[in-house]
């Protein structure tokens, strides 16, 4: 075998052209924040509309993942990449300039399909253009950095936009940025696709949407309003529709995935680690950011702001990690990244409600700093261990995980911080602040604010002291559960340093700058 080739200049210049779509696509997860009450005054939203129009665009994304993949593989990612570029640059002034709670989730919706698009794409094309190992690690460590930037700075960003212009600015900042990227990556950006791959999967398509946002939809259910019977049944539905899903990958002429990718223990303990690593960042984030702002008090915005102090120790965490793995195993690193990981948590366990923002922050900086670690590896071995005509679809499939990850990390240590919360609150409440304050601390302290200083400042304490222990009882779950993750992960993974597999003799992606493909569908 040859030399691999090294990527160049134009290569590491082109990886910066696609941070900007992960940037703006993993913001919109997060900008939204602030904007709701500004958006509800205008629009006159109600309660289910705001609902929606929160959740809708992380339904259509998780949904349209797994199809994106497939369908770049065989149109082109750079192809993908530049049509979604223009839906989401489109979607984001429809939704800025939105006249109705309607328009503006439709808006949204479509940002959706944009952002489905754009994420797989963007790691395809990084393990098209990176064939070196050193070079594709360093890479992915940019990529995990950016995607965890992205997510740290859309309420800063959201809150400075609110602060100086209207709500539809907040949308209106992607479009500058899509349009440069219009620009750019036709010149930077190579196009690589899959020849004959087959026709596209439709019904396969159809399967994968109808497996993924029912589970979704049920688990985020469940975490906002208990346990009742629709989201069970949405669940349970959505893995029907999983199964008959892989039945058809198994029995396709052209499958949308290649199931003998699950065989590579790199792969699929990879997506495991993905999975854990995300349900754990995702749910300490919601318990912190309510602490922040509802147990020391601070205004959405320097909530926000402060919550930046722990990118201190996560900005250097995705390249520390790429450096170590290059030199033992990268399964030691990973489970190293998972006890520093359940470090974090083991100091929030020890936080109570008058514990100054150096615990709490110093907390999610050790939390987050490793899982960002364990996900630039992770991510690494996934796109690694596939050909590169396979990238796109292992990249969706490692980020629908990362869906179904933040929503058990809401609902599960959601659901034990409520039981946690309700079980330290005393029996004997005032009856008529009782419900209000079981209902949680946000509940709390909104029913607080209409009653005497005194009863308010009664109420206020024990609310905050009862959620305060919900988050020690939620972080001593998430710390047992990383160490545990950190051991399987290191027995799982343990040996299975990717290697790096290389196109097949009749599937080789070769650039294709100006062809276009004629898409087939088919049942």
């Amino acid at each position: 075998m040859g030399t691999t080739e090294r990527a160049g200049r134009k290569e590491w210049i082109a990886l910066g052209v696609l941070a900007l779509p992960l940037l703006l696509v993993s913001m919109d997860v997060s900008v939204l924040y602030f904007a709701v009450p500004f958006i509800s005054a205008d629009l006159g939203v109600s309660a289910t509309e705001q609902l929606w129009i929160f959740d809708i665009y992380g339904f259509v994304l998780a949904g349209l993942l797994i199809t994106m993949g497939s369908l770049g593989d065989r149109i082109g990612r750079r192809r993908l990449l530049l049509f979604g570029a223009i839906a989401f640059g489109l979607a984001s002034v429809a939704a800025a300039y939105a006249q109705s709670p309607e328009q503006l989730i439709a808006a949204r919706a479509v940002l959706g399909i944009g952002g489905a698009t754009l994420m797989p794409s963007t790691l395809a094309l990084i393990r098209n253009m990176f064939h070196d190992p050193a070079q594709r690690s360093k890479a992915i460590a940019f990529w995990s950095a950016v995607m965890m930037g992205g997510i740290t700075l859309g309420p800063v960003l959201g809150g400075f936009l609110l602060e100086h212009f209207w709500w539809g600015s907040v949308f209106l900042i992607n479009t500058p940025a899509m349009v440069l990227l219009l620009v750019l990556a036709p010149m930077l950006l190579p196009e690589f696709k899959t020849p004959r791959a087959g026709r596209f999967d439709l019904i396969g398509s159809v399967l994968s949407l109808a497996a993924v946002l029912p589970v979704i939809w049920g688990i985020k259910e469940l975490a906002a309003n208990g346990a009742s019977a629709l989201p069970v049944v949405s669940i349970v539905a959505g893995g029907v529709f999983g199964v008959l899903f892989v039945q058809r990958q198994r029995t396709a002429a052209y499958p949308m995935l290649d199931l003998s990718m699950f065989r590579n223990r790199a792969f699929s303990g990879s997506l495991a680690a993905n999975t854990i690593g995300t349900l754990a960042l995702v749910g300490n984030a919601v318990f912190l950011t309510q602490y922040l702002q509802l147990v020391h008090g601070l205004s959405p915005f320097k909530a926000a702001l402060w919550s930046l102090a722990p990118s201190i120790l996560v900005g250097g965490a995705a390249p520390l990690a790429t450096v170590l793995a290059g030199k033992m195993d990268r399964a030691y690193v990973i489970g190293g990244a998972f006890v520093l990981a359940a470090t974090g948590y083991g100091v929030l366990t020890q936080l109570d409600a008058d514990s100054s923002l150096a615990v709490p922050l110093t907390g999610a900086g050790l939390l987050a700093a490793g899982l960002v670690m364990v996900m630039s590896l992770v991510t690494e071995a996934v796109v690694g261990s596939v050909a590169p005509e396979r990238a796109g679809s292992a990249s969706a499939v490692m980020e629908t995980c990362s869906e179904f990850g933040g929503a058990l990390g809401i609902a599960m240590l959601g659901s034990i911080g409520t039981a946690a919360y309700r079980a330290d609150l005393p029996s004997d409440l005032p009856s008529d602040v009782a419900a209000p304050v079981r209902e949680g601390l946000p509940a709390a302290t909104a029913a607080a604010a209409h009653l005497p200083a005194e009863v308010a400042d009664t109420i206020l304490t024990t609310a905050r002291h009862a959620f305060t222990h919900s988050m020690n009882v939620v972080s001593l779950v998430g710390c047992l559960l990383l160490l545990t993750t950190a051991l399987a992960a290191t027995l799982t993974l343990r040996g299975t340093t990717p290697q790096h597999p290389t196109p097949t003799d009749d599937a080789i992606p070769t650039p294709d700058p100006t062809s276009t493909p004629e898409l087939h569908l088919t049942a």
